[in-house]
């Protein structure tokens, strides 16, 4: 393996660990900025209330987008198996 192999395969990892986290870490962050929003309008400082919601969404996230995240990562793990076969 040359180390032109091994960064392009560490390049595709990153990428698609990225492609996968980012609805759960994008949908986490939109909620948290509107209950933080929310708390500061009525001053409600209520430790749970910012869990809650957020927990939520993200469950709410892994079902919609949960095949698609599967089926990503089955195909990256595919190709890096394939890589594995050819470079031996």
């Amino acid at each position: 393996m040359t180390p032109e192999v091994a960064l392009e395969m560490v390049r595709e990892m990153l990428a698609t660990a990225g492609l996968v986290s980012s609805p759960i870490l994008g949908t986490a962050l939109v909620v948290g900025m509107l209950v933080s929003i929310f708390q500061v309008v009525t001053q409600i400082q209520e430790m749970t209330l910012t869990f809650v919601p957020k927990m939520l969404s993200i469950i709410g996230i892994i079902f919609i987008f949960g095949t698609w995240m599967l089926s990503t990562i089955v195909f990256y793990t595919e190709g890096v198996f394939r890589r594995i076969v050819e470079l031996m």
